[in-house]
């Protein structure tokens, strides 16, 4: 079980601190720029691949987007409950605490546990989380919902393609599955190493207050994965990535969104390397008692 266990984990942590050494050796990484590549090609293309080369139920796939996002609600209530107690600004923290990293984190970590099946709903979550981003989270941090930043997002595109695809059983031409295939390979391999390059950049901030916001994320995800899980009634390889994908770290991609909007970003930055550096721990744990 152990050598299983360090078969999942392991080539994930070395590829994130590959990226984390290389930064730290004063090497250049331009992390906005492969960010966007990976969000503007290599994102889109893997969707959509993975989505139109599914091959399980239609009910199962819909089951996964429905949990996941009762999911997110209800992390998102007992996340603004909790900083309403610490009086601490929910505009500026309910991303951080609702929003787990499962991109750069969940879909290797998935894949290695659970294989192609597991990937493919991986890549349920991961789009409709990145939906949310670009939508609700974006209300939290600027006030306003802005659905033409949702339209000209290709990933938005590449999931509702693909979605009519598998609702109507209409498979693409052999060549743009290919191009498609292709282009996602990279996808997962540059979110890994971009974590670590991103890790090696952000700096701690207002420590006590950031490890208890990161320690909440970790657990209260695993929680609500747990108990999201059984009201669906889950079983098998779906439970698990439904757990996994709560139980992830902070997004990196709130930083960015911090920075961006102005929205305690040193702190936010702080959240996102603890977790990060926490589920380290905990990820192992919780793969050892799914499996």
């Amino acid at each position: 079980m152990l050598s299983e266990l360090f078969a999942i984990v392991v080539p994930v942590y070395l590829c994130a601190g590959a990226g984390y050494a290389w930064v730290r050796m004063g090497r250049r990484y331009d992390s906005e720029g492969i960010t966007d590549l990976i969000m503007l090609v290599g994102a889109p293309c893997l969707v959509f691949s993975s989505l139109v080369e599914l091959e399980m139920e239609r009910a199962l796939v819909l089951e996964m987007a429905a949990a996941i996002l009762v999911a997110v609600a209800i992390m998102g209530i007992i996340a603004a409950l909790l900083l309403r107690l610490l009086g601490l600004s929910i505009s500026n923290f309910i991303g951080p605490l609702t929003m787990p990293n499962t991109g750069n984190m969940g879909l290797p970590i998935i894949f290695f546990a659970f294989g192609h099946e597991g990937l493919a709903l991986g890549v349920v979550i991961f789009a409709i989380l990145a939906l949310l981003q670009f939508t609700v989270m974006v209300w939290f941090w600027t006030g306003r919902v802005s659905f033409a930043e949702l339209l000209r997002s290709p990933l938005a595109w590449a999931a509702t393609l693909a979605a009519l695809g598998m609702f109507f059983e209409v498979k693409p031409p052999e060549f743009i599955q290919r191009f498609t295939t292709l282009l996602g390979s990279f996808t997962i391999p540059l979110m890994q190493l971009t974590l670590g390059a991103s890790l090696a950049r952000l700096e701690l901030a207002s420590i006590p207050r950031t490890a208890v916001l990161a320690a909440f994320r970790l657990l209260i995800g695993f929680g609500v994965g747990v108990g999201v899980a059984e009201l669906f009634g889950l079983e098998g390889v779906a439970r698990g990535v439904l757990i996994l994908d709560c139980a992830m770290p902070v997004a990196v991609i709130n930083y960015l969104f911090a920075e961006r909007y102005g929205r305690s970003a040193n702190e936010v930055a702080s959240t996102v390397v603890l977790s990060t550096l926490f589920s380290f721990a905990t990820i192992p744990l919780i793969l050892l008692w799914l499996l």
